[in-house]
């Protein structure tokens, strides 16, 4: 995003940036491609803290290639897959460069990514089951699959509201040690601001697809009652952690398709992938290929509130997938 030109930053700021827009768009593309033949209940869900391994879950169930899943070649017309394609013709794949993360993952045009909440930020709950079903139906056709595939962290928020989409649907929330991941939260934090205050766009580029995990723009999961409010402490995200994990095992996991997924288990045993890509009912079945990266913290932190999340983690750990 901070390497498009001028041409490229306006086309994203026209598609992307008006409601109106985006509200048009969708209209032309399901009164011209939805196919009644690709409204399927069999989808996957991934929702969760950000930093949580969700991503390379994603790329992981998205190599078996039996998904349909939002790309970055679906930039910037995320609300009309099929037409956008039309326009721009067959397009061959190209290698970009590791993600703004800066964790190591490299992107191409057809690498899936988290942009669903374009959708959401557009209709929010105006009639959504409807229009879900019907813009999840477009994705599946341009792609030319039977199941979706999506990662996308606000989804933590609203997994009743997929479930009452597609109450067929796997949902999986996926998380990592607290402090590990707090840490990661808060490093990608004062990344992305630093980004974000050398260049406007990248704001205005992750508030337009709703990435409001971190940055100027951010919005916490949990936003009330907070013991610590300050975002460049440690303690915040670690707090984060544990009101947005509390919330899973107090509501989410009523809801049957929901299945935790602890990070280093998918790191320390194969038989966990495994047992994903069973429950998913995946044919083709990839080797494992996650790594996990512990580092040395020196923020200082509240020991209490570790305790606690560390003892949340570890009955996560219990009731997930192993």
């Amino acid at each position: 995003m901070n390497n498009y030109n001028w041409l490229q930053r306006n086309l994203h700021r026209f598609a992307l940036s008006s409601t109106i827009v985006r509200e048009a768009m969708f209209e032309i593309e399901k009164n011209l491609f939805f196919d009644d033949n690709f409204n399927n209940d069999d989808h996957v869900f991934i929702a969760g803290l950000a930093r949580s391994g969700s991503t390379i879950l994603l790329n992981s169930l998205h190599e078996s290639n039996e998904f349909a899943s939002l790309t970055y070649e679906d930039m910037p017309f995320i609300l009309a897959p099929n037409l956008w394609s039309i326009m721009t013709g067959k397009k061959e794949h190209k290698r970009i460069k590791e993600r703004a993360h800066g964790d190591g993952i490299i992107i191409s045009t057809n690498s899936p990514e988290a942009f669903d909440e374009v959708f959401w930020k557009t209709f929010k709950d105006n009639n959504y089951e409807i229009l879900f079903r019907k813009y999840v139906a477009c994705v599946l056709k341009k792609y030319k699959k039977k199941r979706y595939l999506s990662k996308n962290n606000q989804n933590i928020r609203r997994i009743s509201s997929i479930y009452n989409v597609f109450p067929k649907a796997n949902i999986l929330i996926p998380f990592r040690n607290p402090l590990q991941q707090a840490y990661s939260l808060l490093s990608q934090h004062k990344r992305f601001i630093d980004e974000q205050q050398n260049d406007k766009f990248v704001l205005q580029y992750m508030s337009w697809i709703g990435h409001s995990e971190f940055g100027l723009n951010y919005q916490p999961i949990v936003s009330e009652n907070l013991e610590y409010e300050n975002v460049l402490n440690l303690n915040h995200w670690l707090e984060q952690w544990y009101l947005t994990y509390l919330g899973v095992l107090d509501t989410q996991l009523e809801i049957s398709p929901c299945q935790l997924v602890c990070y280093e288990s998918l790191c320390e045993d194969k038989k966990v992938w495994f047992q994903i890509q069973e429950n998913l009912f995946i044919k083709h079945k990839k080797e494992s290929k996650f790594q996990s990266s512990q580092i040395e913290i020196s923020e200082e932190y509240d020991i209490e509130l570790l305790q606690r999340s560390q003892d949340l983690y570890y009955h996560l750990k219990e009731v997930s997938l192993r």
